[in-house]
C-alpha cells in the first residue's frame, strides 16, 4: 500500500476520541504513539506529511544506537513500521487549531474534522530556516546541510562554507573544525554576532576565515556543491567562492504558529515545557524540536516522547 493509499485509508477510519492525539509523526511522537499503547491507551498520531519529519532529509543516521549508518529515510520507515505493529493508528493531515479547555481536548484539522482527547502531544518539530537562493533545493544533500552532527563526517579534509555569524553557527563551526581542513564564515553583518569566548575558540583553530557584510546569492555545483556566489550588502559585488560544502545556520523556525495564544511559547516560538514535557495547559505536552530545549536530536525527541507519556498515563487516566 502506498503512502498516499494508506493516508486515505486512515482518513476514512478517523474516529471522535483518543485518548492521546498525537501531532506530529516524527521521533519524538512515533515514540510517544508506541509508549501510549504499551500504557494501555488508545493514541493516533496525526502528520501532516511523511512519517519520520524532518529524518527523511538527513542522509545518513549514525549517531542511532543500535545502527552503525542508516539513512534518515530508512530509520523513519523502522519507526513507523515498529508503531504499526503496535497497532498506532495514523492519519494525514495538517493541524490547524487546538482547544485546550477543560477536561476533554480537541484537535482540528485542515479537512474540518476534529479529534477530540484526553491529553494532545504536540511533535511538530521545526524546520531549518533557509537561505531562500538559487541552487539551495537542488543541492540539499548534495553538499547544503543544516546539521553538522547529521553530516560533518561527509567533508573530512574539505574546505565548507558556514553561513551564520551567531552562536549556533560559530557552535556548528567550532565542531566541524575538528574533521574540515577549512571553514569560510560568510556572515551578513559588519562582525559576528556570537560570544567573545567562542569567536576565540574558533579562531584559535587556525581554520577559519570570514566574509562580512556578505550574503549567498546562489550556489552551483555538478552531482554536488562546487561552488557559492556571495553578494556584497553595500556594493552588491557578487564573488564566487569554491567550495565542497556548505552548511547553513541561520536559525530554525518551530512550527508552532497554530499554538499561539494556545500555549506558552517563547520569543523564538518554542513551546515552553517542564521536565514531564507538559506546557503551562494541563495534559497537554510538547516533545522534541518545537519544544525549548537545549539539544535538539532524533535520540532526545524519542526521550521527550516516553517521558511526556509516562507522565500523562500516571496524572490524566485515574478516573
Amino acid at each position: 500500500m502506498s503512502f498516499f493509499e494508506l493516508g486515505s485509508a486512515k482518513k476514512s477510519d478517523l474516529k471522535e476520541y483518543y485518548d492521546v492525539t498525537i501531532i506530529g509523526g516524527g521521533p519524538g511522537g512515533i515514540t510517544a504513539g508506541i509508549y501510549a499503547v504499551q500504557a494501555g491507551l488508545n493514541p493516533i498520531i496525526v502528520e501532516k506529511a511523511l512519517d519520520g519529519g524532518q529524518m527523511n532529509n538527513t542522509q545518513s543516521v549514525e549517531n542511532w544506537t543500535g545502527f552503525t549508518s542508516i539513512s534518515g529515510m530508512e530509520l523513519s520507515e523502522k519507526m513507523a513500521d515498529h508503531a504499526r505493529t503496535f497497532d498506532v493508528p495514523f492519519t494525514y493531515a495538517e493541524v490547524v487549531d487546538i482547544e485546550t479547555n477543560g477536561l476533554e481536548k480537541a484537535v482540528v484539522l485542515d479537512n474540518g474534522k476534529r479529534i477530540k482527547s484526553r491529553v494532545i502531544i504536540v511533535a511538530t518539530g521545526s524546520n531549518p530556516r533557509k537561505l531562500g537562493v538559487k541552487g539551495e533545493e537542488e543541492f540539499k544533500g548534495r553538499g547544503i546541510s543544516y546539521c553538522a552532527t547529521c553530516d560533518g563526517h561527509f567533508f573530512s579534509n574539505k574546505h565548507i562554507a558556514v553561513i551564520g555569524g551567531g552562536n549556533s553557527a560559530l557552535d556548528e563551526s567550532l565542531y566541524l573544525s575538528k574533521m574540515v581542513s577549512k571553514i569560510t564564515v560568510i556572515q551578513n553583518l559588519s562582525k559576528l554576532t556570537a560570544d567573545k569566548l567562542l569567536q576565540k575558540k574558533l579562531n584559535d583553530t587556525g581554520k577559519v576565515e570570514y566574509i562580512y557584510s556578505s550574503v549567498v546569492d546562489s550556489v552551483e555545483g555538478d552531482s554536488q556543491v562546487r561552488k557559492v556566489n556571495i553578494r556584497n550588502v553595500d556594493s552588491g559585488e557578487i564573488t564566487s567562492l569554491g567550495v565542497d560544502g556548505i552548511f547553513v545556520f541561520i536559525g530554525l523556525i518551530p512550527n508552532s504558529q497554530f499554538l499561539k495564544g494556545k500555549v506558552e511559547l517563547n520569543e523564538f516560538g518554542y513551546v515552553k515545557t517542564n521536565d514531564f514535557m507538559e506546557t503551562n495547559k494541563k495534559a497537554v505536552y510538547a516533545v522534541g524540536d518545537v519544544r525549548e530545549k537545549e539539544v535538539r536530536q532524533i535520540v532526545t525527541a524519542a526521550a521527550d516522547g516516553a517521558i511526556a507519556i509516562y507522565h500523562a498515563a500516571r496524572n490524566h487516566f485515574n478516573d
